[in-house]
């Protein structure tokens, strides 16, 4: 029989109530020893199920606040499907992959693809091609249909082999600010221009989905070549912004289960002091990616904008 509370239930080994709260769910996983596996994308599948309890849904249930995961660049996985869209990748390490939300309107998409791929060249980069994400939104409630984007990820080789694996993902930080600055300025209100990911090492896949929704929904990680040696996977309940499938979880850097009490006062105190910052390492690219948090983010986005620009 189901236990039903009227009230906490009373203190009890590792349970205390006074640290009862509502929000997100996460999970992480890792192979001790780095060793990438498909089972381990399989695995943080089966926690971010087990957290759907601490997911939110409005009025259709199978509309979720949202729910995502974190993994590793699948090479093996990228490598195979890559050549079918026309793509031959070099070897691991030597290129970066880019998660993007798109318009659906598809001259919209077109003109948001052709300026990213400028931005890429006036940054001496050299974009390798682009693929569509498959997808499967037959299990999605109409809200979540309704505000879906066009989900394409696009391949740049690193333009020097000297260049350390730093160095690359300071660049693809650059190409990404620019973009979103150019770009996503322009983009209409309804529609979408939006990095999940933008890295030689990591890649995520989320959305406005619940737990199970996930694998059902990103065909990709389904694939027994989809291997990854460590995943954060994240239920998301909105406590204090609107659901979208921006704003689901993992950010780039972290998954994040609570509110920032101080966030406006942080976000403020930040951009007073980006025009006393100087950086060795970025140099004269430093305007490019300023300012570093994004105000209509939610909290956890802009710190993990603020971890992003300091890592």
């Amino acid at each position: 029989m189901p236990m039903r509370y009227t009230q906490f239930p009373k203190k009890q080994g590792l349970y205390d109530p006074q640290f009862e709260h509502d929000n997100c769910g996460i999970g992480f996983l890792a192979h001790m020893k780095g060793k990438q596996s498909h089972k381990v994308v399989q695995d943080a599948l089966h926690i971010l199920r087990n957290l759907e309890h601490r997911g939110g849904q409005g009025d259709e249930v199978n509309t979720g606040d949202g729910a995502g995961i974190l993994l590793q660049i699948p090479h093996r996985f990228f490598k195979k499907t890559c050549i079918e869209s026309g793509i031959n990748l070099p070897n691991q390490g030597e290129y970066g992959v880019g998660m993007l939300f798109l318009p659906q309107d598809e001259e919209a998409r077109g003109a948001c693809e052709k300026e990213l791929e400028a931005i890429i060249a006036e940054e001496n980069q050299e974009l390798i091609g682009w693929r569509t994400v498959p997808v499967d939104d037959s299990m999605l409630g109409n809200a979540a249909k309704a505000a879906m984007p066009f989900i394409r990820q696009l391949f740049i080789k690193k333009n020097d082999y000297k260049m350390t694996e730093v160095d690359f993902e300071r660049q693809l930080y650059v190409i990404r600010k620019r973009a979103e600055r150019e770009i996503g300025s322009k983009v209409a209100e309804e529609e979408s221009f939006y990095f999940t990911s933008f890295s030689s090492r990591t890649i995520v896949y989320k959305g406005m989905l619940t737990t199970e929704q996930v694998n059902q929904f990103y065909l990709d990680l389904n694939d027994q070549t989809f291997e990854s040696a460590i995943a954060l996977v994240h239920s998301r309940f909105s406590t204090n912004t609107f659901p979208s499938w921006e704003r689901a979880h993992p950010n780039r850097y972290m998954i994040h289960n609570g509110e920032i009490n101080t966030i406006r006062g942080n976000v403020n105190w930040m951009h007073a002091r980006e025009a006393k910052f100087t950086s060795d390492v970025f140099g004269k690219d430093l305007s490019k990616v300023l300012p570093v948090v994004d105000k209509d983010g939610s909290d956890s986005s802009m710190f993990d904008n603020t971890l992003e620009f300091y890592h």
